[in-house]
């Protein structure tokens, strides 16, 4: 069963129980990542490296790979 159809099982049965709704599948994933983004951020401040900001590094990720090819 994907999520989508447990989804709209319990949103049935809530709704024959006069319960509240459970949130949709994947509504805090986007929350979640960066929770834990700005939990790796913090983490590294206390190791005593600095937070990199996530943008950068990426880009930076990009353009080495670019001068290698």
């Amino acid at each position: 069963m994907t999520a989508i159809e447990q989804y709209l099982v319990d949103t049935y049965r809530a709704s024959q129980h006069g319960t509240p709704v459970p949130p949709p599948p994947g509504r805090d994933d986007v929350a979640v990542l960066r929770a834990a983004r700005a939990h790796q951020q913090f983490r590294a401040v206390l190791n005593g490296a600095p937070a990199r900001h996530p943008w950068r590094s990426a880009l930076r990720r990009v353009l080495t790979r670019r001068h290698l090819v």
